[in-house]
């Protein structure tokens, strides 16, 4: 029976990567791999999912207006795999846990649990009470702790507090952090 997967982590823990090895293995064994990201992300263009370690792929993109039943209908793959799935909608995650158990192909996401100030972001949270498997991947502190939560850095690397949830950056703007550090 085919699942809808969460793995989720803090910034900079390998969730790109491991996406971008699980597409790998499928294609290795011969198998066809849908691949989505999310439009806001654009570092390094539109419709790439790129990770830290200089792994790149070509893939669709999605926005808040994305209707994935209809978007998914027809295709004909192994599985899909969603980057950036904390950018998903409430009913996009709703419309994929749907699709999964319809169709019997699996949906793998990738994605952070919180933003910068701690809270949920509204597609994380709808993929954590609705995934039938949650995996998290681990990345330290710079403490050497076990990092569950990002920062937001300025240019001059001190922690911002205030602002959107959204404001895409990668390392030069964010930080993993351990709880404790967090809040200190």
């Amino acid at each position: 029976m085919a699942r809808l997967w969460y793995r989720y982590a803090a910034m900079n823990a390998g969730k790109t990567s491991s996406l971008l090895q699980v597409a790998h293995n499928y294609e290795e064994n011969g198998e066809k791999v849908l691949l989505l990201t999310s439009a806001l992300d654009d570092r390094d263009g539109d419709g790439v999912i790129s990770s830290r370690i200089g792994l790149k792929r070509s893939a669709e993109t999605y926005s808040p207006r994305t209707d994935f039943l209809e978007r998914l209908k027809d295709v004909k793959v192994a599985c899909v795999l969603v980057d950036e799935a904390q950018f998903l909608t409430v009913d996009q995650v709703r419309q994929l846990h749907r699709w999964v158990h319809a169709k019997n192909i699996p949906v793998m996401c990738f994605g952070l649990r919180s933003d910068f100030q701690g809270n949920p972001f509204p597609g994380a949270a709808v993929l954590l009470t609705l995934a039938d498997n949650i995996e998290e991947i681990r990345t330290a502190c710079r403490c050497g702790k076990k990092a569950t939560m990002n920062i937001r850095i300025d240019e001059n690397g001190e922690r911002v507090q205030e602002g959107s949830q959204v404001l895409i950056g990668g390392n030069s703007r964010y930080r993993q952090v351990c709880a404790r550090c967090f809040y200190s």
